[in-house]
């Protein structure tokens, strides 16, 4: 693979594929690419990262060979985003003890607060290329 950014996320979770669309809207250049949590393209990449347990509870950056996840991972996505989002980047500075326990109770709550779907979610057919895992059949 190439140094794209990629993003693993749950594909059923309304938070998450709502996150990845907004990405999307952000990468003007269309340099990330996403694959689905569910996926075995996903699993294959986070067991060729050695990333040891996987479950569907993290979001997942993986760029220029680091593995970065939970609230890291959303920081490091913000840094890779055009116009002022970059900005979020200061948040690194809050030290993962304080910022991944407000990650895991979102994560906790995230079905309950935005829903979650029947079947992992289909990208529009515009943004299919961008899926590594748009040949599997996910449900």
């Amino acid at each position: 693979m190439n140094d794209d950014p990629i993003i693993l996320f749950d594909g059923v979770c309304h938070l998450c594929v709502g996150s990845v669309q907004f990405v999307i809207k952000r990468d003007p250049h269309k340099r990330f690419r996403f694959a689905r949590l569910q996926s075995k393209v996903a699993q294959q990449i986070l067991s060729e990262q050695a990333a040891g347990d996987t479950g569907l509870d993290s979001v997942i950056l993986i760029y220029k060979g680091r593995l970065h996840r939970k609230s890291r991972a959303v920081l490091h996505i913000a840094l890779l985003l055009q116009r002022a989002w970059p900005v979020m980047g200061i948040f690194l500075l809050v030290p993962r003890f304080i910022a991944d326990p407000v990650y895991d109770y979102v994560g906790r709550h995230r079905y309950q607060w935005f829903g979650k779907k029947e079947s992992c979610w289909l990208p529009e057919s515009g943004q299919r290329l961008r899926f590594l895992d748009m040949n599997e059949h996910l449900e």
